[in-house]
């Protein structure tokens, strides 16, 4: 009788509960249960005793805000950002870096639980890799800009608002990006070039993306623009170079559409190079303003090299690297294999992977254009079947296809890069119908925030 009724009370919004917090949620919030629903309560931290306001109420879970900690959790720290609770782009500022990298697995470990029927004692989940020094890794940033009592500012809209928060001193970026952003802010400001206004839609700069070469110091910037005229052009451009030597390229976006999205379809060069310099570990990358590259070029280091690791190559691999972007993880990869086939649907990051190959004199790396699904059984006809297949997606996963279609080529091994440990989950278990995960391995890409990025490696069964 008392489950029964346990079961009919329901929270209300603005209802205040005490509640202990279990875990770390997916997006870095505090889990706990309220009469055996779950409740998500960003800013709580796991062990936590805290007083919760409830703030959203739905049939499968609720979330709720804190009004009062209780027991603080040991890990607790003061957040060394200023502006850390208004801006939102770290979730975990307030969490020790050691016990980051401990919930980081223990994110795994849930989604593994949640997903997978293979009893998580059986699965080997590592410690995850973090970084010596967490802070400032981050190689690019792309800051609105706006004017708040007509001073210009940039920096990205406010948690849960549209609110523009001022960053000056961003302390994940390079340093390198925010100190060209502040002085870009300046010359705009100097030069009384408009800014652009999202209800409006008047006005000329929407928004400033600096990305820097870490190893090579060089700086890219690139200048939205509502549209395509930029009054006194030459003189931004003299007084961005004097200033801010160490930017090597200046590409102009255009952007005139009612979106949320960053970048528009035309792009003109403006000054320097079209493209920035990158070097990760002995190969080096001609990095434009649209292409993609790793935010994090130090842990990107660590994560290649825990695939070569998984990939555990002999020198006569025959490798497919689907979803190979820009062809990244496959060169890392080809020194020690026979042949790399990387497959990609976007034709102009197949142009760059082809290109990154041919400039490191890599003969032994091809890339064809379209989907994995439709070329792996193309070549396995053709009488080439791959030893290995390395697989890097989305958020979103493999495609169903595509995980059907590694069941019938069956490589010996399967290396999956994953940015989602959910989808990570669900997809391991599809392939353990025939696959053994020998064991997955968290690296921190993004210290500070509740993302984690896993690799696996799968061996084929025994009699498959």
């Amino acid at each position: 009788m008392n489950q029964q009724k346990d079961n009919q009370i329901k929270l209300q919004i603005g209802q205040t509960f005490p509640l202990t917090i279990k875990r770390l949620g997916i997006n870095g919030e505090g889990v706990g249960y309220f009469k055996r629903q779950v409740v998500f309560v960003p800013g709580a931290l796991p062990g936590e005793e805290v007083v919760v306001e409830a703030t959203k109420v739905l049939p499968k879970f609720s979330e709720g805000k804190i009004k009062k900690i209780r027991k603080k959790s040991e890990h607790r720290i003061a957040p060394p950002c200023p502006i850390y609770e208004q801006c939102g782009g770290c979730q975990l500022q307030h969490l020790d870096y050691r016990q980051q990298l401990k919930e980081k697995r223990d994110i795994v470990v849930q989604a593994f639980e949640r997903y997978s029927k293979t009893p998580i004692e059986k699965l080997q989940i590592k410690e995850t890799i973090g970084m010596e020094n967490p802070w400032g890794y981050r190689n690019k940033s792309q800051f609105q800009v706006g004017l708040d009592k007509q001073k210009v500012i940039a920096g990205l809209y406010g948690l849960n608002s549209h609110k523009l928060i001022d960053i000056a001193d961003c302390m994940i970026q390079h340093p390198a990006t925010s100190k060209v952003t502040q002085i870009v802010k300046t010359i705009l400001q100097d030069l009384k070039i408009s800014i652009y206004n999202e209800r409006t839609r008047k006005g000329l700069i929407r928004t400033i993306v600096t990305r820097v070469g870490i190893q090579t110091g060089e700086v890219q910037l690139v200048l939205i623009t509502g549209a395509r005229e930029i009054p006194r052009k030459n003189v931004l451009i003299e007084e961005i170079t004097k200033r801010l030597p160490e930017v090597k390229s200046i590409i102009q976006n255009i952007n005139g559409q009612k979106t949320s999205l960053i970048f528009g379809e035309e792009t003109h060069h403006l000054y320097g190079n079209e493209v920035i310099q990158e070097t990760l570990g002995d190969l080096s990358f001609e990095l434009s303003a649209r292409a993609f590259f790793q935010l994090n070029p130090e842990q990107t280091v660590k994560l290649y090299d825990e695939v070569k690791k998984a990939a555990n190559l002999t020198g006569t691999e025959k490798i497919v690297d689907a979803y190979c972007g820009v062809g990244t993880i496959g060169l890392w990869l080809a020194k020690g294999a026979a042949e790399i086939r990387g497959i990609e649907i976007i034709p102009d990051a197949i142009e760059d992977a082809r290109k990154n190959a041919k400039r490191h004199g890599f003969k032994n790396a091809t890339y064809a254009v379209g989907k994995a699904e439709d070329l792996l059984p193309k070549w396995v006809k053709e009488g080439w079947r791959p030893d290995v297949i390395v697989v890097d997606p989305p958020r979103t996963g493999c495609d169903e296809k595509f995980l059907q279609t590694v069941l019938k080529v069956r490589p010996k091994k399967m290396v999956y890069v994953s940015c989602n440990p959910s989808t990570l989950a669900k997809d391991i278990e599809k392939l353990s119908k025939l696959y053994r995960v020998e064991y997955v391995q968290p690296v921190d890409m993004f210290p500070h925030t509740a993302h984690v990025e896993c690799i696996s490696q799968l061996i084929l069964k025994k009699g498959n």
